[in-house]
């Protein structure tokens, strides 16, 4: 059996997150300690007791997704004898990307807190609100071929890309709000279905540029290790262990789409996984797993109970 790590992006958090976790373990309370010390802040309060709004906030999510993310992997390990280094390869869905980083220690929890809350902000403030959207295109005819037509033709009248290949069935478009609008209409004429999605700002496109060179700065002078397990890129769906490679794919990710399919068919075929196991809230990786590599297992990490189980079957 070959193992994989996964970790979710935003759109995973809900008020309440990790509660059970903390509850339990001293691991799991000190990784939330640490991440409320490094950012002077109380995150650990807002995403036990919300509210679900300010969680909500992207400069929040995102070190609270990660703060949940490394719980259960310490918690695995201090706990239950489970090491990152039982993995073949790991993998984050976007903001996902540095909880996948810092499990693996190749940035420490205190910098992966602070690029993350950095990261938020940035995106926030790349876009002012309303200028940008985001939409979801589903159903059996929605792949990324169908998309690409779909964001050409909102690229008439503005900046239009496919964001996140999420799987067959679940494409995201980015980009101006107008051009947007304009690559739904087409996607419905061929055949899809399209959602707006609820977000503060258009990520993974061009709009995004100046919050990938607020990260580059940040980056260049943060501290990166090779990690424990190859990290399995969004921007390119290959392996690495170069420090200066994550570097600089960290910063184009912030602009470029998420190529999670084809990253999932990489580590079901050529890296050779069979069995997933998503740390962190919720189980939506779990579910695109299962759609890309219906062969593989899948297993979500959320509960105290949850991380028993996995621990005894390996």
């Amino acid at each position: 059996m070959s193992l994989a790590f996964l970790f979710p992006g935003q759109g995973s958090q809900a008020v309440g997150m990790g509660r059970d976790l903390a509850d339990a373990f001293g691991s799991a309370r000190e990784v939330f300690q640490e991440v409320d010390d490094a950012l002077g802040q109380k995150l650990a309060q807002l995403m036990r007791d919300g509210p679900e709004e300010q969680l909500t906030l992207t400069e929040n999510a995102q070190p609270a997704l990660m703060a949940v993310s490394l719980a259960v992997m310490r918690t695995l390990e201090r706990d239950f004898g489970v090491a990152i280094d039982r993995a073949a390869f790991v993998a984050g869905h976007s903001l996902g990307e540095y909880s996948a980083l810092a499990a693996s220690g190749a940035i420490s929890l205190t910098d992966t807190a602070r690029l993350l809350k950095l990261r938020g902000q940035a995106m926030q403030r790349a876009v002012p609100v309303g200028e940008g959207a985001m939409a979801s295109l589903i159903g059996p005819k929605s792949d990324v071929a169908l998309a690409e037509e779909a964001a050409k033709a909102g690229a008439a009248v503005g900046v239009c890309v496919v964001a996140n290949d999420n799987n067959a069935g679940n494409v995201v478009i980015s980009g101006a709000k107008a051009a947007v609008d304009l690559a739904i209409e087409k996607a419905k004429e061929l055949g899809a279905r399209a959602i707006l999605l609820n977000v503060s700002a258009p990520f993974h496109c061009p709009l995004m540029q100046p919050a990938a060179d607020e990260m580059a700065a940040a980056l260049a002078a943060a501290t990166i290790l090779a990690p424990r397990a190859p990290l399995v890129a969004n921007v390119t769906a290959q392996p690495t262990l170069d420090p200066e490679a994550i570097r600089r794919m960290l910063i184009e990710q912030v602009t470029g789409r998420v190529r999670w399919r084809e990253s999932m068919l990489w580590l079901a075929g050529a890296g050779g996984v069979t069995r997933f196991a998503e740390a962190g809230a919720g189980k939506v990786l779990s579910g695109m797993v299962k759609r890309i590599a219906p062969d593989a297992e899948a297993t979500p990490l959320n509960t105290p109970a949850d991380l028993e189980a996995f621990a005894k079957s390996l």
